[in-house]
């Protein structure tokens, strides 16, 4: 069988010319710096010689928590053709998370920024990591140090579509991480799909201002421009009015929806500004109608929302050719080829078009199952093999998705998912607190804001900016409640349990502009 390794399709997708630039950045140290297909290729071989020269075990995870570089993107492509296993963690994780991902993955390296050394180093060393390397955004770190000595070919590891190629944390609704399994023949058949679903043209610029610990940035977007041969415009850091300054120079940009917004208030946005673009692509959290309709107005552009998670990479998407059909706002559009999506009741019932229920999957792009969670990865699948999502929605007649709620109780704030019972258990362990409800409300530059209350213990003297304040320090930024309010009771049902749609629908206004 031919070699699957998902950076063999990948590398032959580059262009002829190995010396026109594949990266050019927009942010950043020396700004703007330019990379070959040519330098994609040496230095991410000789980041994999370093990994071989450490004589790992076959598929060891490969643990990474960087700030976004170029180099880090060399990196994930050093540990795809190396044959190991591509473990992105959030860059605004803590110390407990860290220490409970090292844990259950047993990474036998892990890379992280100079400046986190000190704690993630004791952290690894204590679970067994052997090999823990540095990489700055600034092209600093002991990684590029030690990789910079060895040979610049290398010899891609050969792999079948079974093999794991990353595994990405989802959080759990009981806080605890789960990792997808995702597949060499996972990410590839999705980028395939995707490559033509979205009709990526020779000469398309993607411009790139997404984290790459994220399927979005990390799988959608770098694979769509990689197996393209297309360039990439490359911002460590999103910045509204930077990102706008530079669409001239780009065809395809995809963003959260908080980045739609942002950009949205800059008064230099408009139709002259998006003149070239040929597509604006939005998921990872629902896109409000109004910013659907804003962006349209002000640009002459239709966004196309899809829909994916972290165990399934993409699954459905608005369509792009206008011969497929119309861009509807608030929906995420049809199935993707090869894949199939159904809704389906409480007790497994195929439900008629237009009726809500639980959103399931199957097809060549869903996970291989979660990490050493064997019992949960059965859960999650139905009898007849599919994958249950958490999500609830509905079909149209024409077998158009609409996304309704989660079912899992799941935040996406950003673009980041935030599951309310690991803040709750951290809330509730603080002193003066008897319970804790945390819900997500929506918010017109996060999609959705996160908001705790909760409830005084016997008449104990609670401040909700205290509360906050504390999980700041012990939890990443993103999953900090924006509004903590401290009440003497819950509401809750005939049997007993709280009633979390009363406290969205009390605080629906919270962040209205």
């Amino acid at each position: 069988m031919p070699d699957a390794n998902l950076f063999t399709a990948l590398r032959a997708a580059f262009p002829r010319d190995l010396d026109a630039t594949a990266v050019e950045t927009a942010d950043g140290p020396g700004a703007p710096a330019f990379f070959t297909w040519r330098d994609l290729d040496r230095a991410s071989a000789r980041i994999a010689n370093l990994l071989a020269s450490l004589d790992l075990p076959a598929a060891s995870r490969i643990a990474v928590q960087t700030d976004k570089s170029v180099e880090a993107l060399l990196l994930y492509l050093a540990v795809l053709r190396s044959g190991h296993v591509y473990l992105p963690l959030n860059s605004a994780y803590q110390a407990a998370e860290i220490e409970y991902f090292v844990g259950n993955a047993e990474p036998a390296v892990f890379v992280c920024a100079p400046k986190n050394f000190a704690w993630i180093s004791k952290i690894a060393f204590r679970a067994g990591t052997k090999n823990v390397f540095t990489l700055g955004d600034d092209r600093s770190g002991t990684l590029l140090e030690r990789a910079a000595v060895q040979p610049d070919e290398h010899t891609v590891a050969p792999r079948e579509p079974g093999d794991l190629a990353s595994i990405i944390y989802t959080s759990g609704t009981t806080g605890r991480s789960k990792g997808a399994m995702l597949t060499h023949g996972n990410l590839l058949s999705n980028a395939r799909t995707l490559k033509d679903y979205w009709d990526w043209r020779a000469g398309d610029v993607l411009l790139h201002a997404l984290p790459i610990f994220h399927v979005h940035g990390l799988f959608v977007a770098i694979h769509g421009a990689l197996l393209n041969g297309s360039k990439m415009l490359w911002f460590n850091r999103f910045d509204a009015k930077a990102a706008i300054a530079r669409l001239p120079d780009v065809t395809v940009f995809m963003g959260v929806p908080t980045l739609y917004t942002r950009m949205l208030a800059e008064p230099a946005l408009d139709a002259a500004a998006c003149a070239r673009m040929r597509l604006f692509i939005s998921g990872s959290a629902p896109l409000l109608k109004e910013t659907f309709d804003a962006w349209t107005q002000r640009t002459g552009h239709t966004i196309l929302e899809r829909y994916g998670m972290s165990e399934t990479v993409m699954l459905t998407s608005n369509p792009c050719r206008p011969q497929d059909g119309a861009r509807v706002g608030g929906t995420v559009g049809y199935a993707l080829p090869g894949v199939g999506v159904r809704v389906h009741g409480d007790q497994g019932q195929p439900l008629a078009t237009g009726e809500i229920g639980g959103i399931e999957v199957r097809g060549p792009n869903v996970f291989a199952g979660y990490w050493r969670m064997p019992e949960k990865t059965k859960e999650e699948f139905t009898a007849d093999g599919w994958f249950r999502t958490g999500d609830v929605g509905r079909m149209d007649a024409d077998g158009r998705l609409t996304i309704v709620g989660r079912s899992k109780d799941l935040i996406i704030t950003g673009g980041y998912n935030v599951y309310p019972a690991e803040i709750e258990g951290l809330i509730n362990e603080l002193p003066g607190v008897a319970e804790s409800a945390v819900v997500g409300v929506p918010h017109p530059d996060f999609g959705e804001g996160v908001v705790a209350v909760v409830v005084r213990q016997g008449g104990a003297a609670l401040d909700g900016a205290a509360i906050a304040a504390t999980l700041k320090g012990r939890i990443a930024a993103f999953k900090v409640p924006k509004q903590v309010f401290v009440v003497d009771e819950l509401p809750r049902n005939a049997m007993g349990k709280v009633q979390k749609n009363l406290l969205r629908e009390q605080h629906r206004e919270l962040f209205a502009r």
